[in-house]
């Protein structure tokens, strides 16, 4: 079965994303532009999984729920889950290992926790969700693989925060995909299926470099929720760096 996914999409969370991007917004224009599997994956935190959870319900999409983790080298880094719960306990993981940097929202925009119908549950200002985490980029994959959470370094051909930029090369480690702008060889890209993701920072970006996988039924489980396996052996099925 082929499906239209897009592993990579903020939401009013990220405080580098617009208020306008609601999980809501999200999971309609996703499936408006015939999307099939849509990732929610704001800065190293997942509290507005449960509302985008509810939304993906609604509109009949296949959801994951994760975040973009920074890592200490500021790698950016997807880390996705077919539940709510895990992605949630991997979120306070991760709050375990971030700075004491309290968040502006005059110099960086509001971090706002919401519900399936855009009521504002919370304003995050504890801290900036955007700061590096105290995990090196090794250290980071294998917290997340371990617990289970689909790996993909994100966009590492971009000037900033990919692992091309921040660290000369990609290492080994792992993960299950690499998230690149354009074309890499199958050396550049570790032998992983090389995805693209939107990046969705606005609503008008949802769905702008989504990608196609052939997946095998049942991807879906009982309760709606994504087979993680099934995706993990789909991608390493088509892996051919490019």
């Amino acid at each position: 079965m082929r499906v239209l996914c897009d592993f990579h999409n903020h939401s009013c969370l990220s405080p580098c994303g617009s208020l306008e991007l609601s999980p809501k917004v999200l999971a309609e224009r996703a499936s408006a532009l015939g999307l099939g599997l849509v990732a929610l994956t704001d800065h190293n935190s997942a509290l507005n999984c449960p509302a985008f959870a509810e939304n993906a319900r609604r509109a009949g999409l296949a959801a994951l729920f994760g975040v973009e983790a920074t890592t200490a080298e500021e790698v950016h880094v997807l880390c996705l889950f077919g539940r709510v719960d895990e992605a949630l306990d991997f979120g306070r993981f991760l709050a375990e290992h971030a700075p004491p940097f309290p968040h502006d929202a005059r110099l960086f925009g509001d971090q706002a926790v919401v519900d399936a119908d855009e009521n504002v549950l919370d304003l995050v200002e504890e801290r900036w969700l955007v700061a590096a985490l105290d995990l090196g980029f090794g250290e980071l994959c294998e917290a997340a693989a371990t617990r289970g959470a689909l790996v993909v370094p994100a966009h590492v051909d971009r000037p900033a925060n990919g692992a091309f930029a921040q660290l000369g090369f990609l290492p080994e480690a792992p993960y299950d995909a690499v998230e690149a702008l354009g074309p890499l060889d199958a050396e550049r890209a570790r032998g992983r299926r090389v995805v693209t993701g939107s990046d969705a920072h606005h609503p008008e970006q949802v769905g702008r470099r989504a990608f196609a996988l052939e997946l095998d039924d049942p991807w879906r489980l009982a309760d709606g929720s994504v087979d993680l396996e099934a995706l993990k052996e789909a991608l390493r099925r088509t892996g051919r760096g490019g």
